[in-house]
């Protein structure tokens, strides 16, 4: 079984370091392991999921331990309350900053709805780059489809990214995942409304990926 580090935990909700290849929900994948039923294992208890995250992309997923905690958290992640920092690894170099803004459908063929995320490069190696992503709405996959609008795709991402340099870093970095990291999770807390952040560390193939493309450092502290 993938391990799940738990990286917060009190009586109203509870944040997980998610592993790249695990879907948050069973759902229609219908997977043997989901992220769901693992952390109601670790809380021994129901839980329910605020958000979810790409089934290839790692980091922090926040479940809240009761209905009302659930409500809470619901309407902070409706109101646009809550942020999200990513890490991405790029096929090209983004703008050293910038604001993207390209509509993108909530759900599959569903109508395109406006769609925002705040970018910054954080350093560069040969033909690759590392990059903050903020996004400001919740879209379906929303940083990997505006990275590949600005002509940067993710590495390892088999959907909308450059096959060619998927198996570049599968055979000369050991990547097998997509480049995508949830770093950081910032929120109200349900009870109190006081602002929480929680911070997932880059681990395992990316973080050693990183490492070998000089790029570890430029990991934001």
């Amino acid at each position: 079984m993938h391990q799940v580090t738990v990286l917060h935990r009190d009586e109203d909700c509870i944040v997980v370091d998610k592993p790249s290849g695990m879907v948050v929900h069973p759902g229609l994948a219908n997977d043997a392991v989901d992220l769901l039923r693992v952390v109601r294992s670790i809380a021994a208890r129901r839980v329910f999921p605020a958000h979810r995250l790409d089934r290839g992309a790692s980091g922090c997923v926040v479940f809240a331990l009761h209905e009302a905690a659930a409500s809470a958290l619901g309407r902070a992640f409706a109101e646009g309350r809550v942020e999200k920092r990513y890490l991405a690894l790029t096929r090209g170099h983004p703008p050293e900053e910038g604001v993207i803004e390209h509509p993108i459908e909530r759900v599959p063929g569903g109508p395109k709805v406006p769609a925002v995320t705040r970018y910054r490069r954080l350093g560069v190696a040969g033909r690759y780059a590392l990059v903050e992503a903020v996004p400001v709405t919740g879209r379906l996959h929303q940083i990997r489809r505006h990275l590949k609008h600005l002509s940067c795709p993710l590495i390892g991402d088999v959907k909308y990214g450059k096959g060619e340099h998927n198996r570049l870093f599968r055979t000369e970095y050991g990547l097998h995942r997509l480049a995508l990291h949830a770093l950081e999770l910032c929120f109200p807390h349900p009870r109190d409304g006081a602002l929480l952040t929680v911070r997932a560390p880059v681990t395992g193939e990316l973080e050693s990926c990183l490492g070998a493309l000089g790029l570890r450092d430029a990991v934001p502290a």
